[in-house]
């Protein structure tokens, strides 16, 4: 008997399993429905994506100061650049922004600091940024302070507002909410009645409600000479409002943690809070990032509501601008430029969460 010990030298796999065509073959032409499908869906593409960067890129215009300069059939994106300082800033003073550019630079420094991994300090930095940053903008933002002159906050607007509220409503309603999750799942009849009844009534009624109420009726009620700005009443609204939905998010991700955690953390001693800070919560933040996300996504959209009380945020003051006798008809520009800022943001903190669920995996994904 002869054996062939001859070692047959590795080959590529065949073209048709593996490359852009078999990945085409088997996800759009895998047969003749899909083909049909496929094709009218690239038809539809083409149809539509086209004449779009037709319209904004190649036949549009760039550069200029006034309509006159939009000379061409496509995008006038002269309306963009003649009034990005206004977009960006509403109407603080054009001498002061640069406390504005400060306060954010400030901030993205601190957020890249807590997100880059291998940085040291993350703790003392996330105190500074949850504690003593919050003063800091202020100081800055608002004046009075250390020779600053103040800057009432109805010339707060544009992008900058539109940042602010997220900002501060996105960091005010996770512990808000954190607390109301723990008390509803409380087994003390009143902390448990007191977070039932605050999540219903704010989950019950519109944003767009709380807004008017905070901005028209709550100063009814409050005693002679007394005035709270309209900025802290709408931050007030808004934080109040999201803590009621991050609460459900948070005792979601509670309930979907064991009861032998808790137990078992009870069983060394641990109290209360100890067991939540250190065993539960843990967990179940983990499980919840796509939820709380979520939320803070909703939320800077819903930022754009604040319109109703005369803040004007960013899409506001772009629907001021087109209400300008030397810039009608162009509105079409203005709220692509508004959609784009918004979905850049948006999109950032999604993919943000993604990279966090991917880093903190322990083994809850399937």
């Amino acid at each position: 008997m002869i054996h062939n010990r001859t070692v047959i030298e590795a080959r590529p796999a065949p073209t048709h399993t593996i490359g852009p065509v078999a990945w085409l073959r088997a996800n759009l032409f895998s047969g003749p429905i899909n083909t049909i499908l496929s094709l009218a869906a690239i038809y539809l593409l083409v149809s539509l994506l086209v004449p779009t960067i037709q319209w904004a890129f190649i036949d549009a215009d760039w550069v200029g100061t006034s309509r006159d300069d939009c000379s061409r059939e496509g995008a006038c994106w002269v309306f963009i650049n003649a009034r990005i300082g206004q977009f960006i800033y509403g109407l603080y003073p054009r001498h002061e922004i640069w406390r504005v550019n400060v306060t954010f630079g400030l901030f993205a420094v601190l957020i890249a600091w807590l997100a880059i991994p291998r940085l040291p300090l993350k703790r003392w930095v996330a105190v500074a940024t949850l504690v003593v940053f919050p003063f800091v903008a202020f100081a800055l933002l608002y004046g009075g302070r250390f020779g600053l002159p103040v800057v009432e906050t109805h010339r707060w607007g544009g992008l900058m507002l539109t940042l602010v509220l997220a900002v501060v409503g996105m960091v005010a309603a996770l512990p808000i909410g954190t607390l109301l999750a723990l008390g509803r799942r409380s087994k003390m009849p009143i902390v448990k009645s007191f977070s039932v009844i605050f999540i219903e009534f704010w989950r019950g009624v519109p944003l767009i409600t709380v807004l008017f109420m905070a901005s028209v009726m709550l100063p009814l009620f409050l005693p002679t000479g007394m005035n709270v700005d309209r900025l802290v009443r709408a931050l007030i609204g808004i934080t109040l409002f999201q803590s009621a939905y991050m609460a459900e998010v948070i005792r979601g991700g509670l309930q979907a943690i064991p009861r032998g955690q808790e137990e078992a953390a009870a069983a060394l001693g641990m109290g209360y809070w100890k067991r939540m800070g250190l065993i539960v919560l843990p967990q179940a933040l983990k499980m919840m990032i796509p939820g709380i996300v979520n939320t803070f996504i909703s939320l800077f959209k819903d930022t754009t509501l604040v319109m109703i009380i005369g803040l004007f945020d960013l899409l506001g003051i772009v629907q001021a601008a087109l209400s300008d006798s030397r810039w009608l008809g162009f509105s079409v520009e203005g709220y692509a430029f508004a959609a784009l800022v918004f979905w850049i943001f948006c999109f950032s903190m999604s993919r943000y969460s993604q990279y966090l669920e991917r880093k903190l995996h322990t083994g809850h994904k399937r």
